[in-house]
């Protein structure tokens, strides 16, 4: 199915900011030279750019690339985007739903999973 991103092993979120022209080539590019990981690789890379009211999802499937793009529709809404430019955070399910639903990935009062 295209765009099922429940194939996914990994969620990685991408930290800094990302030039949001950037199409498929060039998000892969960030993923081999930036990060040193596979774009190929069974995941998903989310990059926000700096008004932080979109982000961007790169998934392999077996056929090629996925994009998907997200705007918040909420005025004034922003995601809670971690900012250290050399990172990549691994995430779990719960907190990319959290990320995608304008939460930061650090609920402190969630029960955590064991």
């Amino acid at each position: 199915m295209i765009g099922d991103i429940t194939a996914a092993t990994e969620i990685y979120i991408v930290c800094g900011y990302t030039d949001m022209r950037k199409s498929i080539d060039g998000l892969c590019a960030i993923v081999q030279e930036k990060l040193r990981m596979d774009p190929k690789a069974s995941a998903l890379y989310l990059f926000c750019g700096r008004r932080c009211d979109r982000i961007k999802i790169l998934m392999w499937e077996p056929d090629g690339f996925i994009l998907l793009y997200k705007r918040l529709s909420v005025i004034q809404g922003r995601y809670r985007w971690p900012r250290n430019r050399d990172e990549v955070v691994p995430l779990s399910w719960q907190q990319l739903d959290w990320l995608l639903s304008g939460l930061d990935i650090e609920q402190p009062r969630a029960i955590r999973a064991s």
